[in-house]
């Protein structure tokens, strides 16, 4: 069985001298300190240590994971020593995340080669690709010919790709691989990405370092055993990084009697109004996409001249990657006052300052109230500040019982499903694209993969049976 232990703090010198002079220089002109998280997690991944990493919404999770690669990265690249392959795997299962990720590590490589310009220091290019289902076939084309040295991906895309020969001898080597958001992978996607992990192993020829990224959840250790399969060889620090985070929530009804009062959808927009109003940027999260474009549309109706296309906007899946790209730009450069989403936003994508969430109705976990809250005050020491907003009795009950569970840091569990059967065909449909397999030896690495650990003989053959009719 996979073995769980704690991560080990380290002391920042112990941090700061494993950094190339480069990457040091670059990391302390841009923060003060290494954060709580960094000096749990640096250390360990430089050290080629598999981690689970789980602390609050802007608690730097996401450097932490990537300074000991980008740190590696520019030691080889000094020397002239990167090759033509993928070193590290970014998958993460949002993309509009991954977009983020990828625009957050070309910034960073381009100041750190500006540094090594001016100190007359020659480095090799590190390459950095996004390959997503916005991605056009030019781009796919050229990242084919021009391998990026860090993959950013989501776990379909990842999954596409290792039935592609091409990208699949780019993998041979891959050195690392992080799995951000984990979070929001307990259902079907996680239970796919758990068998596409093992045949990221299996393809590599030096077994990836596994590196996961979760918002607060629990049973860690269950998650920690997701991140890197079932094996008696393997091990898995997990770093749970406690920041006692400010949170200020409230459960407001529009109207004082929210049973027998007609006109509560009426008074729930000049509610969100006069909120909007107080603060400076607000992200408003209902539960459904036509509930987004539904809040929007009535904003626009009831205040024409408070709310138009230059400060209110939608964003959801639904919508074109240009539209989401550019909403997402003018969130974070504090043009658009207010944006109302689904869930499209709740995960770590930097959307710059938002100083309130309003939540439309129940979340229906304190888990993802926190995290949606967490998009406010997403700074390490900031207030995250938030409001329900019921408009009926269930409402009320819920949100007010979640509330309670968020004040006392009540976190629900995630539950990973297993062997499911519908996911494990498509799987093994792509594995059987990508190369002709010994029977046995499927078996063995798909019960290698969290989810599927207890599958049984029987379903794994009737699988077999049912996608050769």
């Amino acid at each position: 069985m996979t073995k769980i232990v704690q991560a080990v703090k380290r002391e920042s010198r112990q941090v700061e001298k494993a950094l190339h002079p480069l990457v040091k220089e670059w990391f302390f002109t841009k923060f003060k300190e290494f954060s709580l998280t960094q000096l749990y997690g640096v250390g360990a991944i430089w050290e080629r240590r598999n981690i689970l990493i789980s602390a609050p919404t802007g608690g730097t999770k996401t450097l932490t994971a990537f300074l000991s690669i980008l740190n590696y990265l520019v030691i080889l690249a000094e020397k002239q020593e990167l090759e033509n392959r993928i070193y590290c795997v970014y998958t993460s299962p949002l993309k509009a995340l991954s977009n983020d990720i990828h625009k957050n590590l070309v910034e960073p490589l381009e100041q750190i080669y500006q540094l090594a310009e001016s100190k007359g220091i020659k480095l090799q290019e590190i390459r950095v690709g996004l390959r997503t289902g916005d991605t056009t076939l030019a781009e796919r084309a050229k990242m084919a010919r021009k391998i990026p040295h860090i993959l950013v991906t989501t776990p379909e895309s990842l999954a596409i790709i290792l039935t592609s020969k091409n990208f699949v001898n780019a993998l041979n080597g891959v050195e690392f691989c992080i799995v951000d958001e984990i979070h929001a992978l307990d259902n079907k996607r996680g239970a796919y990405l758990s068998i596409s992990l093992e045949r990221l192993n299996e393809v590599s020829k030096i077994w990836p370092v596994k590196i996961g990224l979760s918002a607060t959840i629990s049973p860690l250790e269950e998650v920690a055993k997701f991140l890197v399969g079932i094996d008696d060889e393997r091990e898995v620090e997990i770093a749970q990084v406690e920041l006692q985070k400010k949170i200020d929530i409230e459960v407001l009804t529009p109207v004082k009697n929210i049973i027998d009062d007609e006109n509560i959808q009426n008074d729930m927009y000049s509610l969100i109004d006069a909120l909007i109003q107080k603060h400076k940027t607000t992200l408003i999260f209902t539960n459904t996409r036509a509930g987004t474009e539904r809040v929007v549309a009535h904003l626009k109706d009831k205040f024409p001249t408070i709310y138009g296309d230059d400060n209110i906007a939608a964003h959801h899946g639904s919508l074109s990657k240009t539209l989401r790209f550019n909403i997402e730009e003018r969130l974070r450069n504090g043009e658009l006052k207010t944006v109302v989403c689904s869930t499209s936003l709740e995960l770590g994508i930097d959307i710059g300052y938002i100083d309130l969430v309003i939540m439309l109705g129940s979340p229906k976990s304190s888990a993802r109230a926190l995290q949606r809250m967490g998009r406010a005050g997403h700074k390490l020491h900031d207030t995250a500040k938030g409001k329900f907003i019921v408009t009926d009795r269930d409402d009320l009950i819920e949100c007010a019982v979640i509330q309670k569970e968020m004040i006392e840091r009540k976190i629900n569990t995630a539950k990973f499903p297993k062997n499911a059967l519908d996911v494990l065909a498509q799987q093994i449909y792509g594995m059987a694209i990508y190369k002709i397999w010994d029977i046995e030896e499927l078996f063995s690495l798909i019960r290698k993969a969290y989810c599927y650990h207890d599958l049984s003989k029987n379903d794994f053959y009737d699988i077999i049976s049912y996608l050769a009719g």
